[in-house]
């Protein structure tokens, strides 16, 4: 049966609607885990992978430093010692196809892991951020420098990851991973993996159960579930596990249970264990200190003999100290008075010039150092006309977006809706002479404009897309980053899926109210428009699409889900809408079974692109998502391969990864999870439902898969009554942060 959207009986225009059953477990792409689930989701599906926070920043040359990358580094060197580890090793796995049995999993995992597509059985839903590093500071003169190229880093000596190789193989664990066990663990690395088995947890990827079965071995008699060794590195695995989630802490009784279903019999003393050793921070927060609520009193503090209620909540120390210097920097700008570049006069003359909430964003930042914009596709223009109004005042105004995508986009809209004659051709804007950047090239020092002589961004106001995507450790980096007098704009749509790494800075800023908030008065337009509008606010609307803007396909089973995808793409989008293929994004809720992103890539490059892939499994044509590190993912192009590694075109840029981390870090990308398409837009999306995606779907999925399409959306729906039901009834699952707590008592007036 066909799928043509003009010709088939039951492929109808308008919304999806209304006849559907749930169905079981899927791979997820929203993933955020409340607290409660740490130990219900020990037996979760399979996984999506999404954006994550950017890690490419480099170390700051030699001489002085800022105060903020000097606090930065110095708590990066305290982690380093507490925790006694170093950065994650990025060389690739060998194959390992001898292996049998529980070392095959265990490589597996760990494997699956390091290339963003997580085993079937996992505690939480998203890919292991990437370990931070400080901002680089360029050469000290005023004029922004190019930062010099990045020097790898130091492979642990060939003895040492011998000697872990040996150690590996006496505990029935793959001896592969011995060069990333030695690279974890650092400098006697052997010696504390024999002393201490389960140190095998800190490899991303494996288990407790695993570790437990490579302590078995190595211990003999004296392994037992009661080990404090035990207890201790559970504690840390399930705290890596809820950030990886979104939180950046977790209540203690939520820990303490999860322990105890992981078998620890004493959760309590593994605690206190971890925090004793410095391996966790222990935090008691005030109920009633949220940013926003009313100051408590000295007469409050001494009525009756009642406490004040607490709760108790247990992190990492890298999370910890993130939101710390993020709640720092947030209420530094609040309170301090923005720099006076150009007069009162001037700001009102040019937002006298627009119209609607334009005019109220540049009166807003015209006297606050920290403002938050909201609203839809459309309200991008808003941000826009503000950079065109600041530049014509003389300010040195950026915008970042998360991803290449985003910033392409941006710029363009930049160039439609400003005059070409107050936008200048300077050499360190974006190829197109703009002044929009990713986040990651912005703080890395790859884009924008580089640094001044204190070694903060060289500029006055930045604009920054995308604001649900950023994690406190990269909002942490972008506040701190900013001169006194500097003013921020946190721009984006609160109804997508939020952030892949811990935290949600910007939902927990427009509950906290602590600066202007503007929300846009611009719909977006058109069917599409009026259908993801509806979503957002829990309405799954019948919408006319006489433009065939919307197109439901019902499916059966994986199999037609499969076949009616592809056809899609290939032959009905093209020729009843005028989409190209290449121009069509296919979008599914996980990575696993048999309408995951595997099993779509594998159908789709079978009828567009066929070929023996004899370049690490790709040949040129191939659309691909690449990514830098894990969980951040950067739609592209195969151009070509050579000795030097596999080319890619990445948004028109030229990228060449080494052969040895093809496999690692290059993927098929016609199909993508809803995650991983945050902040791109392509002029026809087919998301794919199917009967198995039920439990992974939410109204923030839902909304952010459907928002991604310009033109059409077709949806390959076989979820029946679950996907109304998700929009009605599944919001955000909660995370556990303390940026509001932390907010409280640093911003004036609160």
């Amino acid at each position: 049966m066909s799928t043509e959207p003009e010709t088939t009986e039951d492929t109808e225009p308008g919304t999806p609607g209304a006849e559907s059953t749930p169905a079981g477990g899927a791979g997820a792409g929203g993933g955020e885990a409340g607290t409660e689930q740490v130990a219900d989701e020990a037996e979760g599906g399979d996984a999506g992978v999404g954006q994550v926070s950017e890690a490419e920043s480099a170390e700051a040359d030699a001489g002085q430093v800022s105060e903020a990358e000097a606090e930065l580094r110095a708590q990066q060197a305290e982690r380093e010692r507490i925790e006694q580890r170093k950065a994650e090793k990025k060389t690739p796995i060998e194959a390992g196809a001898k292996l049998s049995g529980k070392a095959a999993d265990l490589l597996a995992a760990v494997r699956a892991v390091e290339s963003g597509e997580k085993p079937a059985a996992t505690v939480f839903e998203e890919p292991r951020p990437a370990p931070r590093r400080s901002a680089p500071e360029p050469e000290r003169r005023p004029q922004p420098v190019a930062p010099e190229p990045l020097a790898a880093p130091a492979a642990p000596a060939p003895a040492a990851v011998q000697a872990v190789r040996q150690v590996l193989g006496e505990g029935g664990a793959p001896e592969v991973l011995a060069q990333q066990v030695a690279g974890t663990l650092g400098e006697g690395a052997a010696d504390q993996l024999r002393a201490d088995p389960w140190q095998l947890l800190r490899i991303p990827g494996v288990r407790p159960e695993q570790a437990d079965g490579f302590a078995r071995a190595l211990l003999g008699a004296e392994c037992g579930p009661d080990d404090e060794r035990r207890g201790r590195a559970v504690t840390g695995w399930l705290l890596e596990q809820a950030a990886l989630a979104g939180h950046t802490a977790l209540e203690m009784p939520a820990l303490l249970a999860a322990l105890a279903q992981r078998g620890v019999p004493d959760p309590d003393s593994a605690v206190q264990d971890a925090i004793a050793e410095g391996e966790a921070l222990v935090f008691q927060d005030a109920l009633e200190e949220q940013a926003g609520a009313p100051a408590r009193t000295d007469e409050d503090d001494t009525e009756g003999d009642e406490e004040r209620p607490v709760r108790v909540l247990v992190g990492l120390e890298r999370y910890a100290l993130a939101e710390e210097s993020l709640a720092d920097g947030l209420a530094r700008l609040v309170n301090s008075v923005p720099k006076q570049d150009g007069s009162a006069e001037d700001w009102e003359r040019v937002a006298a010039a627009v119209q609607g909430s334009t005019a109220d964003l540049i009166r807003a930042v015209a006297g606050q150092g920290l403002v938050l914009h909201t609203g839809g596709e459309a309200s991008l223009a808003e941000p826009a006309a503000l950079l065109n109004a600041a530049r014509s005042l003389g300010l040195r105004a950026w915008a970042a977006a998360h991803g290449p995508i985003g910033r392409n986009r941006f710029a363009a809209l930049v160039r439609r809706s400003g005059p070409a004659a107050d936008v200048s051709e300077r050499a360190d804007e974006t190829p197109a002479g703009f002044p929009v950047a990713t986040v990651s090239g912005l703080l890395a020092g790859l884009e924008g404009p580089g640094r001044d002589a204190d070694g903060a961004l060289d500029l006055d106001l930045l604009v920054v897309l995308d604001a649900p995507q950023l994690d406190v450790e990269t909002a942490a980096l972008l506040t701190e980053s900013l001169p006194d007098g500097a003013r921020l704009v946190l721009a984006g749509d609160p109804a997508v899926l939020w952030s892949v790494g811990p935290g949600r800075v910007f939902a927990d800023l427009l509950a906290a109210r602590i600066c202007p908030q503007v929300a846009s008065r611009r719909p977006d337009p058109g069917p599409l428009g009026e259908l993801v509008s509806g979503i957002g606010i829990g309405e799954l609307n019948q919408v006319e699409a006489p433009g065939k803007e919307v197109v439901i396909v019902p499916v059966r089973d994986a199999g037609e889900a499969v076949h009616r995808t592809v056809q899609l793409v290939v032959d009905s989008v093209p020729r009843a809408i005028g989409v190209p293929a290449e121009e069509t994004q296919v979008i599914t809720p996980g990575h696993g079974g048999a309408v995951g992103t595997r099993a779509l890539n594998a159908a789709l490059k079978e009828r567009l692109n066929p070929g023996p892939g004899r370049f690490g499994g790709f040949d040129p044509g191939d659309r691909i998502v690449y990514s830098p590190v894990p969980g951040r993912a950067l739609p592209g192009r195969v151009v070509t391969a050579d000795a030097e590694g596999l080319h890619l075109s990445c948004e028109g840029e030229a990228v060449v990864v080494p052969k040895e981390r093809v496999e690692q870090s290059v993927r098929p990308g016609w199909a993508l999870t809803a995650h991983q398409a945050v902040g791109g837009r392509w002029p026809a999306v087919v998301v794919v439902l199917p009967g198995d995606a039920a439990q992974a779907l939410s109204r923030p999925w839902v909304y952010t898969a459907f928002g991604r399409a310009d033109r059409h959306l077709s949806v390959v729906h076989g979820v029946e009554q679950a996907l109304p039901r998700a929009v009605a009834e599944v919001a955000a699952k909660p995370r556990t942060t303390r940026l509001p707590v932390l907010l409280a008592p640093q911003i004036s007036g609160t």
